[in-house]
């Protein structure tokens, strides 16, 4: 390499941001929240969304705007399976035909508005986006959480919040192991992702930082790390099974970590959580539990969204070795916003890669100790 070369300055690149919006199922969060009686307004794919639940108990999903002459669907009112527009009151069901005009002797043939496909499942509401129009196939499922319905786990802690990025910049978590130090105060120790077919997946295990010593449980017994087994299911639904040990137990939770895009430059962050009971762990006390883990991760979204909020959107990130397969895992998240007869072998593959954590840990080890050593020097 000439001097001319190493002493070039490399530039960000960073291209337009498309419009279009993955195909995928997305998660809405809690479907109780839509069970209400009454018509929601989500904001989602770049439009108004009008969410309701019938008398049938089926939650439907249509285009925010009557077609009739524009008024808006979540200012309406649920009258038995249908949405009535609060303009004309013309009545339309979840399948996107108009059912009734009272004033009305016919509805028009040509009656119809945008249905977006839902699925309930494990007390989630998820709705299917593709820009190409298609129904989700058969073999697009997101995987039954056991935990979600049953008696021995707790009831979800759910938290939304709204974040003015594109939501790549979440999905890049997937290969950054040194973030999780630096930004979250965890100590990574093994980290190793897969990606295939629509799944990516990180394996993390960690311990925690002596100099920055967290209780997700109060008082009790301290809390020596965790292992996290965390697979995005598509374009934004992310089932993490996150095992937390302590002195004496192991405890066992499912972490949500999910998304839908309002916009190109901003979207909608989820979260939930559940944590089995056990011996160690009864009812009452696992409930605590899932609260106080609940406002931990809060607070994990948090210091991510305190980055992004500052950061440059960077198409061609400058990497060394131990930065993770960034470029990978855009490829394979790529399949989701090309239509599906362009999607390449490359982006859907089986692909293993497992960072060598010898130099980070060293890295990281030294810093506790002169962080601990500074703090003893300040105190004495």
């Amino acid at each position: 390499m000439t001097a001319t070369e190493s002493d070039a300055v490399r530039a960000i690149e960073a291209a337009a941001i498309s419009r279009r919006f993955a195909r995928g199922w997305h998660c809405l969060g809690l479907a109780e929240k839509f069970r209400d009686g009454k018509p929601h307004t989500v904001n989602a794919f770049g439009q108004k969304l009008v969410v309701f639940t019938g008398e049938d108990g089926r939650t439907n999903v249509l285009d925010g705007y009557c077609r009739h002459m524009g008024g808006d669907l979540s200012d309406g009112t649920v009258k038995g399976n249908e949405i009535a527009c609060p303009f004309h009151d013309w009545r339309w069901g979840g399948d996107g035909r108009c059912k009734k005009i009272p004033y009305s002797r016919r509805v028009p043939l040509r009656a119809r508005t945008a249905s977006w496909p839902t699925m309930e499942q494990d007390k989630l509401l998820f709705v299917w986006n593709d820009p190409e129009g298609s129904r989700p196939p058969a073999d697009v499922t997101i995987p039954v959480i056991e935990g979600a319905t049953r008696d021995d786990w707790t009831d979800w802690r759910w938290t939304e919040t709204v974040v003015n990025t594109n939501c790549r910049e979440i999905i890049d978590n997937v290969v950054d192991m040194a973030h999780f130090f630096y930004i979250h105060k965890s100590f990574p120790t093994y980290f190793k992702n897969v990606f295939e077919g629509q799944v990516a997946t990180q394996v993390m295990k960690g311990r925690t930082r002596d100099d920055a010593r967290r209780q997700t449980t109060g008082g009790g017994p301290r809390m020596l790390g965790n292992t996290s087994v965390a697979s995005y299911h598509g374009p934004s639904f992310m089932i993490d099974e996150l095992t937390y040990h302590y002195e004496g137990y192991d405890l066992h939770s499912v972490l949500i970590n999910c998304h839908y895009p309002i916009d190109e430059n901003s979207f909608s962050l989820h979260s939930g959580i559940i944590v089995q009971h056990s011996d160690a762990l009864p009812p009452e006390a696992a409930e605590a539990t899932a609260q106080k883990l609940s406002d931990f991760i809060l607070t994990g979204f948090e210091q991510d969204i305190a980055i992004w909020r500052r950061k440059a959107r960077i198409d061609n990130p400058l990497l060394c070795e131990e930065d993770g397969p960034v470029y990978q895992l855009r490829r394979w998240y790529e399949q989701f916003y090309v239509d599906v007869a362009d999607i390449k072998p490359e982006m859907t593959d089986r692909f293993e890669f497992e960072i060598d954590t010898t130099r980070p840990v060293e890295s990281w080890e030294k810093e506790v100790e002169e962080n601990l050593a500074r703090r003893e020097a300040a105190s004495t």
